[in-house]
């Protein structure tokens, strides 16, 4: 949230300066996120009035004639599309020849036939704001013609805090200057009330029933749609530029001005933290708004930029006072499917006017709505129809359910002052809304949560201070949060209320107190296996990525993985919708980000949502050059260096692994049908490892070889036995097995430990060939035997096991190469 420093010392006066904030506001737990120092304009910068604006025929430009008062009439070309008909007395930024804009410097032009002295700006190009959609305006009679406007608009500070969700009640200058004066104990200064009304308004309003069920799901109910509403009119008023000072702080908010009905609204709701809506008087028929839910299914409504938006009985709506047709049962078949419009709606509660009943150029008399919507319904219909306003920034988190009637208040009184408006004496309020209850704690209670000492007098001080009603009796405290302290519902948030104000500084350290009960025991063995893991493959070169579990269909079909089962009621963004199936495709988004040719070797220990349930999963991903100017050709960045990292994590962490390859439907989608492995760890199937298929690593991007695996966790564990090593030599013997070449060395070694008996120590290859005399589609395969006993091993003994290896691999319709 941006605020100018200016507008909040002028609530409290005695503010330490802008920089000194940071330090307090972290203290309060609201941190800042920086502090910018905005310039005033350039010394070249006058207020000039517009005396003429005509239209440059044949061109989209406008010839605007000002009187730059000392300066006497000038003439400048100007093509933003609001110099289009100025009225007479209208004030624009000029900036004058010879005054330099960064790396502009401005200076007479001759434009379509008209001497444009100097430049008529937008707050883009003046450096003060963001906004760059048209020419800086301001009401006639702002300042003298030719005032430099860095006299009327000063240098500032802006603050930007960082506001969390519970803390709804400071997101507003008020919001925020009432909290600072509580814990700076410095005094605040509120701002000006708006008139006080007097009777009966205009308007009559309808609000919905509490409770109301959800025609689609019976289950679900809302508690209130609104539970306080405030309308005022008010008439006469002469729309157009909001007043110099109001457009600075609206700007310096980050917010656009637009025009004075507009700003008016705007303004209130950053200094108050009341969102309003202003209609046409015209549009809102019989003098009545109506605050309901959506008629049927799919009924349309068109929002004050043109868009339209379909709601439901779910979604609250604002209507006027027209006769709206409620479709019969037979209407409602005969037309399923197909979008209503909607009658009479002014807007969709909270969120956005309609274009129905929006303020337009002519509009004179104005209704205004200030209203408490419930937060909930509110972010569940903002969210599904992707439209996220400050309103309802605010609304969701939780505005002061007594603020609306005041809210009302200002808009009329600044529509009177600064619009010549007429505000109707009465105002129409209705509702009971729903309050924060008393809270009941003791000074013990708060004191043993937060591990200090704070008195009891000290605590029922600063709730006091934050607004509260204290009402003591010995130790006890019964406390009643103000209004706009909707997140104090239990005496934990007293105490964090205590904690905050007293100082987090004054929190002692201590250790915790722990007591491990039987049911605990081993309750960390998970956590640390994943820590041991992480070391391992941190010692490989790993480096661990923490990627989104959020995907999406297409993200999935891309990978050739599961599509999202489990899907978000509230997705983040369009790209975000479910939740993964996979860790490959984060790892593949991951590998994306590194120049192409750099090394990369990640790893992401997360969790899957697949059809079969949620599951923990490893991933690993090698691209690129693993060793740099190597002897060997092709180890730099092949399959064989990543089987060889993974067969060295395996060894780090004592288990047996084995790599089996896999053909046909077997393989898994994501990978290259010839290069694809199963992954045997300590004797069980975890997962699958290869190479990334071509066709998905040119969805992503991705060229080059790019190897993966992935594994299902915890790995499997071993069974551990101890054996006194053997100090007898062993024997060796070299055995080479013809067989076809989709035999896989792992099927061959496999059938020798199996058949070899407790004498086998270990099973190594050493060569493979294939060509003559080995017939064609076969290989010879030569592994190196190594057998080992309590002593030195016999011929008698080894040859019989040697036999009968060579029988087993016969028998499977193998032969033995002689030589």
């Amino acid at each position: 949230m941006k605020l100018p420093y200016s507008w909040l010392q002028e609530l409290i006066p005695q503010l330490p300066p802008a920089p000194d904030l940071e330090p307090i506001l972290a203290s309060m737990g609201l941190p800042l996120e920086e502090i910018e120092e905005v310039p005033a304009p350039a010394e070249g910068v006058l207020l000039a009035a517009v005396t003429a604006a005509e239209p440059i025929e044949g061109t989209a430009l406008t010839r605007l004639s000002l009187d730059v008062g000392p300066y006497g009439p000038r003439t400048i070309a100007s093509g933003a599309p609001n110099a289009v008909g100025l009225p007479a007395g209208t004030m624009v930024a000029l900036v004058t020849p010879g005054t330099r804009l960064g790396d502009t410097e401005y200076g007479v032009r001759q434009m379509q036939g008209v001497e444009s002295w100097g430049m008529a700006a937008s707050a883009r190009e003046l450096g003060i704001g963001e906004s760059g959609a048209g020419l800086m305006l301001f009401p006639a009679g702002t300042a003298a013609p030719g005032t430099p406007m860095r006299g009327v608009w000063q240098a500032d500070s802006v603050i930007d805090v960082e506001v969390t969700p519970n803390r709804a009640d400071v997101l507003s200058v008020l919001g925020l200057a009432r909290d600072l004066a509580a814990f700076l104990r410095l005094d605040l200064v509120s701002p000006q009330n708006g008139p006080q009304p007097h009777g009966e308004g205009e308007i009559r309003v309808s609000l919905p029933p509490r409770g109301v069920t959800i025609e689609r799901d019976p289950s679900r109910k809302i508690r209130f749609g609104c539970d306080h509403f405030a309308a005022r009119t008010v008439s006469g008023v002469q729309n157009g530029p909001s007043p110099l000072w109001m457009q600075r702080r609206l700007t310096l908010s980050g917010m656009r001005p637009i025009d004075l009905i507009v700003d008016a609204s705007n303004y209130v709701m950053l200094e108050l933290g009341q969102p309003t809506a202003l209609y046409d008087r015209r549009d809102v028929a019989d003098s009545q708004i109506v605050v309901s839910f959506g008629l049927r299914q799919g009924e349309a409504v068109r929002d004050l930029l043109g868009n339209e938006h379909t709601v439901g009985p779910e979604d609250l709506l604002i209507r006027d006072g027209g006769e709206v047709h409620i479709p019969t049962v037979m209407e409602a078949f005969a037309t399923a499917g197909q979008p209503k419009q909607g009658q009479g709606v002014l807007g969709i509660a909270g969120i956005v006017g309609g274009d129905h009943g929006h303020v337009r150029a002519d509009t004179a008399d104005v209704v205004i709505e200030s209203a408490h919507f419930d937060p909930v319904l509110l972010r569940r219909t903002s969210t599904r129809l992707g439209l996220k306003t400050d309103a309802v920034y605010r609304y969701e988190r939780g505005v002061d359910p007594l603020l609306a009637p005041r809210g009302a208040d200002r808009v009329a009184g600044l529509l009177a002052e600064y619009g010549g408006g007429s505000p109707h004496p009465g105002a129409t309020v209705v509702g009971t809304p729903e309050l924060p209850g008393p809270i009941e704690a003791t000074g013990g209670q708060i004191r043993a949560l937060l591990g200090m000492e704070v008195g009891t007098d000290e605590m029922a001080d600063i709730l006091t201070r934050l607004g509260c009603r204290v009402e003591r009796d010995g130790d006890g405290l019964t406390v009643t949060p103000p209004s706009w302290r909707v997140d104090m519902s239990i005496w934990q948030d007293l105490a964090e209320e205590v904690a905050r104000l007293h100082g987090y500084g004054d929190l002692p350290e201590t250790l915790p107190n722990l007591r491990v009960h039987e049911s605990n025991l081993g309750a960390g063995q998970e956590s640390a296996a994943r820590t041991t893991l992480r070391r391992a493959l941190s010692g490989l070169g790993f480096q661990e990525v923490v990627t989104y579990t959020f995907t999406s269909d297409e993200e999935a079909g891309k990978a050739r993985t599961e599509a999202p089962g489990v899907r978000l009621r509230n997705p983040l963004t369009a790209d975000r919708t479910g939740m993964r199936t996979a860790l490959y495709p984060s790892l593949l988004k991951a590998a994306q980000a590194h120049p192409k040719g750099e090394r990369v070797l990640i790893f992401e220990i997360g969790r899957v949502f697949p059809a079969q349930g949620e599951r923990e999963r490893l991933g690993l991903l090698m691209r690129g050059p693993l060793a740099a100017n190597t002897y060997q050709p092709g180890v730099a960045g092949s399959f064989s260096a990543f089987r060889g990292l993974v067969e060295a994590l395996a060894s780090s962490l004592g288990a047996s692994l084995d790599i089996r390859q896999l053909r046909g439907d077997a393989v898994p989608p994501a990978l290259h049908p010839g290069i694809a492995g199963e992954v045997v760890w300590n004797g069980e199937s975890v997962g699958w490892l290869g190479a990334l298929h071509p066709e998905i690593a040119g969805e992503f991007g991705l060229k080059g070889d790019t190897f993966m695996m992935e594994a299902a966790l915890p790995l499997p564990g071993r069974t551990w036995t101890f054996r006194d090593p053997s100090r007898a030599p062993a024997a060796w013997r070299d055995l080479a097995v013809i067989a076809p070449q989709e035999v896989s060395y792992g099927e061959i070694a496999a059938l020798l430990r199996r058949e070899a008996g407790e004498l086998l120590e270990s099973v190594e290859p050493f060569d493979v060939y294939v060509g003559a005399p080995i017939p064609e589609g076969q290989r010879s395969v030569a592994v190196r035997l190594v057998f080992r006993g309590q002593r030195t091993l016999t011929d008698a003994e080894v040859d019989p096991v040697m036999d009968r290896l060579i029988g087993a691999v016969r028998a499977q319709g193998w032969s033995i190469r002689e030589k």
